[in-house]
């Protein structure tokens, strides 16, 4: 089952570029990078080539004799003479190349030879891919592939942009959903929480119609980032990274969710960790999200990076990780006590980072005003209170009451209510929070 995704469309406009640069499609493993290259390649190149490091060792050596063009594409072809190469319209795919860093080094003369186009991914892992970027640098361009957001989850699901469409006019008129339009998207969302975004996950789904075998996938899904870890967590202390990955459900079900290393490793600071962290979010496995010193505009530079709190990157995979029982406590939506606002914060802000947004949340020092997120306008810095309940939202009225803080001119609630308005407040259910950044750039 090919699942259609939001790559799709960005390759299209890449190859539309006359000035388009050879691209690295960065992103944890598993998400569907290979699958969506090699789809676009076989549709739109006479001649796509595929070269996998992993599987295809023997190619690692083509780069060895030089990084000219010809010289490259010479020995491709003494290794697949069956291989007619096109210049202008051959697609070279160099898969896994965190395993020949060479690869890295040749974009720059691919570059500049423009005959060729040039695709690359791997699990661009540590301290391999700060040699890719060193090597690149100019002569590539990013894209950061994320498991599937809740809209793909929906395209798969059969849904048409019609519908989407439709609740994002919703939102911009608060219009409240028909009672049918609510009851059957929280169902998918809930179903979403349960099954993530992993595309191979999402087939299983699709296909059987159940959740049958989805907790051992995202099981194994989690076992092999945890091999991963161990292959490629060079100069750094895998000991460490480990410790962290292994023990994220014990930060988030803590009830201000900081990270606190000493909750886990008597006589560890936190400080010591950083390096680990950012690891981790370079291998797309989490989320960080970083307290603000002073609630105002600008965002980035406004932030305090030793205090932090960390979210998996897909929210399936936390549910994977928890006991056995979470799966079918969350689909009867019992059980999770504290734990319940755990899980949807991570998926707003697995949501969040999936539309471009950068994390960051508050809380001051006596622990009497806290936020989860905050997000932005053109003019305003924009309060997000997660409800898991509705409870009543004393931290995000004192914020739009104070004078203190006048970038803060409204705020959002996500919540399990209809779309409302109540003079200082937006409310959307969970489901919605996908749309927020349309809704921000379409609202006047």
């Amino acid at each position: 089952m090919r699942l259609k995704r939001k790559i799709d469309d960005f390759l299209i406009e890449w190859k539309q570029n006359p000035k388009r640069l050879p691209l690295i499609v960065k992103g944890a493993r598993q998400i569907g990078k290979t699958n969506a290259i090699r789809n676009f390649g076989q549709k739109n190149y006479k001649v796509f080539i595929e070269i996998n490091f992993v599987l295809n060792p023997e190619f690692k050596t083509i780069f060895d004799q030089s990084f000219d063009v010809d010289t490259i594409l010479k020995e491709i072809t003494l290794r697949r003479p069956e291989i007619e190469i096109v210049p202008e319209n051959t697609l070279l795919f160099f898969d896994e190349m965190q395993e020949c860093v060479n690869t890295a080094t040749s974009l720059k003369f691919f570059h500049e030879d423009g005959r060729y186009d040039v695709i690359c991914s791997g699990s661009l892992m540590g301290i391999n891919y700060r040699k890719i970027e060193s090597n690149s640098v100019g002569n590539k361009e990013d894209y950061v592939l994320h498991s599937m957001d809740f809209e793909e989850f929906l395209w798969a699901k059969g849904y048409k942009e019609e519908v989407i469409d439709d609740m994002l006019n919703s939102m911009l008129k608060i219009i409240p959903l028909t009672k049918t339009m609510y009851d059957v998207m929280a169902e998918n969302f809930k179903e979403y929480m349960i099954v993530g975004g992993m595309p191979a996950i999402v087939s299983n789904f699709i296909e059987n119609k159940n959740f049958s075998g989805i907790l051992k996938m995202q099981q194994q899904i989690l076992l092999d980032y945890e091999e991963d870890i161990t292959k490629y967590a060079e100069g750094l202390d895998q000991s460490k990274i480990l410790t962290i990955y292994k023990n994220i459900p014990v930060f988030l079900g803590n009830e201000n969710k900081k990270f606190q290393i000493t909750k886990i490793q008597e006589g560890a600071r936190n400080r010591e960790y950083i390096g680990v962290l950012d690891w981790l979010n370079r291998a797309g496995i989490i989320n960080i999200s970083y307290a603000l010193n002073e609630l105002c505009l600008p965002l980035k530079g406004n932030y305090n990076p030793n205090n932090y709190r960390i979210y998996f990157g897909d929210t399936g995979l936390l549910i994977g990780s928890l006991d056995e029982e979470a799966q079918e406590d969350l689909r009867k939506n019992q059980n999770f006590n504290t734990y319940k606002g755990a899980i949807y914060e991570n998926v707003v802000a697995d949501m969040l980072v999936k539309q471009g947004y950068n994390l960051y949340f508050y809380k001051n020092e006596k622990g009497t005003l806290e936020m989860d997120f905050f997000i932005r306008d053109p003019d305003s810095l924009i309060p997000i209170e997660v409800k898991a309940n509705d409870n009543s939202t004393i931290s995000l009225n004192k914020l739009l009451e104070d004078k203190h803080y006048p970038d803060i001119k409204y705020g959002i609630k996500l919540c399990n209510k209809n779309i409302g308005y109540n003079g200082k407040f937006y409310t959307f259910p969970y489901f919605m929070a996908f749309l927020l950044k349309k809704y921000l750039k379409a609202k006047k």
